[in-house]
C-alpha cells in the first residue's frame, strides 16, 4: 500500500511527502477508511482535458479527476490534478498556492471516502470536509 506522486509534463510540486501521506491516512481514518494504493498525477490543463474527454466524455477543463478503485474500507485510486487550474484557482480565490494544492489533493481523497459534490448541498459539505482536513494538516 503506497501513496505515490508523479508529474506528467509539469514540475512536481514541493510536497512534504511523508507528512502528506500521514495526513491522508489520518483523514481516511476519520472516515472509517484505510489507505491502499493512491497515485497523485500532477499534469497541465491540456492533459486533464484529454482525460476528461476520453474517460468521462466531458469537454471542459477541471482541476481534478479522481478514478476510484476503492474496495470495501480500503481507499485506492488515481487522482489527476491540473497544476495550471490549481494556480488559477489560488489566484481567483486569493489563497496560497500550496494550500490550494493540499485542498485539491484532499478533495480527491474525500471523493474516495465517499463524499460527493454534485449538488449545492453536497458541495457545501465537501468544502466543510476540506476545511476540517486542512486543519488536520496544520497540526
Amino acid at each position: 500500500m503506497a501513496i505515490l506522486y508523479q508529474a506528467e509534463g509539469v514540475k512536481l510540486p514541493s510536497i512534504k511527502k511523508r507528512k502528506v501521506a500521514n495526513w491522508i491516512k489520518s483523514v481516511a481514518t476519520s472516515y472509517g477508511k484505510k489507505t491502499g494504493d493512491i497515485s497523485f498525477i500532477f499534469c497541465f490543463d491540456e492533459k486533464i482535458l484529454e482525460i476528461n474527454n476520453r474517460y468521462l466524455q466531458h469537454d471542459y477543463y477541471t482541476d481534478i479527476i479522481t478514478f476510484d478503485y476503492t474496495e470495501g474500507e480500503v481507499i485506492s485510486g488515481d487522482i489527476f490534478i491540473s497544476l495550471d487550474t490549481v494556480k488559477s484557482n489560488s489566484e481567483q480565490f486569493d489563497t496560497d498556492y500550496n494550500e490550494e494544492i493540499h485542498r485539491i489533493m484532499i478533495h480527491g481523497i474525500l471523493h474516495l471516502c465517499g463524499i460527493n459534490d454534485k449538488t449545492p448541498e453536497e458541495r457545501e459539505l465537501m468544502t466543510g470536509c476540506e476545511n476540517n482536513a486542512l486543519k488536520m494538516l496544520e497540526r
